[in-house]
């Protein structure tokens, strides 16, 4: 842990009408002070209370100290007008006097490193500055405030319970004793293991809430992909003609329903072309049917097309969405029950906001709680978790010695530590913390 004192503006560069600067360490409050001037008679700052004061003969500004703020040190917040001139000035003068330039994410990486927050913790405070949507919001505050971190502790405590009960017996080896039943180690066992599964399988959804929902827009030629792309964004964003195979590469534009962010992926038509470009095209839109989180199946209700289908029963493994177009000019064919179906016209708009209703509906509809994987470096964690777990549940049921299972037990441990911190080295925390802005 550094033990000198840092300092940043925490505000977004640029002008604005007030900018905020962080000092913060042991030497935080007397730097500060050097150069503050009170207006009232008091002769320093006063913890936790905002002090009107003047920073040299340069700006007006309002002061706070805190004595263990958001680093766990002490803390000074220097609010001064936005100019850039008097926002660097301020920043050179306190670096001049002793104070040093933070780096990415080192007010942060201090606050973890005091014990203020645990890893997943701090990393939640990255999604909560890049939060953008409500939903977003919503994951970042829950991961922030312990939900996750609560989850993580239980497993772990419940980890360390199953191996300091192996391990126990490996002190006592000689005498051929076992403290741990082996029945209630496997009750145990299948408990973690179905709390580790679900946890994994939550990440589809926090993922998509995170980074936004991706919805493939797919369909045959002529079907109304690019009108409706348009008509969901109310914007002129995709050329639309009757000739088919306008569309040859994939357009992606963003939209947010009821808080949550959806990327609308429009794709080129699904036929069969011996035009090399429009193959590249129809492959790209595979692609993005495969790896969307849902699927909208544009059909054109003015002609049967035997392709949809077949569109339908490729996108089959996918949460999907049947959107008859064009229907204000005839009644709806039978295009089979293999998916929700939307009436709409993409030209008038008729059925749009149905639409995005349902859209929201597949993904608001999943049973879930509060407790979401959404960071990729947990997911990979938990993976080597579950993974372990599979190990020792071979292990009692091979008839393995304790001290055998008890490696794969404390692997386990292992993986799930780096999660929360209790395991951690400076590679991994000098990444993490890279991504943050240099004031937080």
């Amino acid at each position: 842990m550094r033990t000198d004192t840092i300092v940043a503006i925490s505000t977004p560069p640029g002008v604005g009408g007030i900018a905020v600067l962080r000092l913060s360490g042991p030497d935080a409050l007397s730097i500060a002070e050097k150069h503050l001037l009170l207006a009232s008679q008091d002769s320093f700052l006063i913890p936790r209370r905002a002090v009107y004061c003047h920073f040299d003969n340069l700006d007006d500004v309002v002061a706070v100290f805190f004595p263990k703020g958001y680093t766990g040190e002490p803390t000074v917040e220097i609010s001064c007008h936005g100019s850039l001139y008097i926002q660097q000035t301020i920043l050179e003068t306190l670096v001049a006097d002793g104070a040093r330039l933070a780096l990415a994410g080192e007010f942060t990486q201090r606050a973890f490193l005091n014990g203020r927050l645990n890893l997943s913790q701090a990393e939640a405070v990255a999604d909560l500055i890049d939060a953008v949507t409500p939903a977003q919001h919503r994951l970042a505050v829950s991961q922030l405030r312990g939900g996750y971190a609560d989850c993580l502790r239980k497993l772990r405590t419940e980890l360390v319970d199953l191996t300091s009960l192996l391990e126990l017996e490996l002190d006592f080896s000689q005498e051929d004793v076992e403290f741990a039943d082996r029945n209630h180690l496997r009750e145990l066992l299948s408990t973690l293991t179905t709390q580790v599964i679900s946890l994994l399988e939550s990440f589809k959804l926090g993922n998509a809430i995170k980074n936004g929902v991706k919805v493939a827009i797919v369909g045959p030629p002529n079907s109304g992909k690019s009108t409706l792309l348009n008509a969901l964004l109310n914007d002129d964003r995709a050329i639309v003609s009757n000739i088919p195979g306008t569309t040859r590469d994939t357009i992606e534009e963003t939209l947010v329903i009821g808080g949550t962010l959806f990327r609308l992926i429009d794709t080129a038509g699904l036929r069969h072309s011996d035009d090399p470009i429009e193959q590249q095209g129809i492959e790209r839109s595979r692609r993005a049917s495969q790896q969307a989180d849902i699927v909208l199946v544009v059909a054109d209700l003015t002609s049967n097309d035997a392709a949809v289908e077949q569109i339908l029963q490729e996108s089959r493994n996918h949460p999907c969405l049947l959107v008859l177009n064009k229907a204000d000019l005839t009644v709806a064919p039978s295009y089979g029950q293999q998916a929700d179906t939307v009436r709409i016209s993409a030209l008038s708009g008729q059925g749009i906001d149905a639409l995005k209703q349902a859209l929201y509906n597949k993904i608001d509809s999943r049973n879930h709680n509060d407790t979401l994987l959404c960071n990729l470096r947990h997911r990979e964690a938990l993976l080597h978790v579950q993974k372990a777990l599979e190990q020792v549940q071979n292990g009692l049921d091979g008839g393995l010695p304790a001290d055998l299972v008890a490696v794969d037990l404390r692997d386990a441990l292992y993986h799930l530590g780096t999660i929360t911190g209790e395991v951690s080295s400076d590679e991994l925390l000098g990444n993490i913390f890279s991504r943050f802005c240099v004031g937080k």
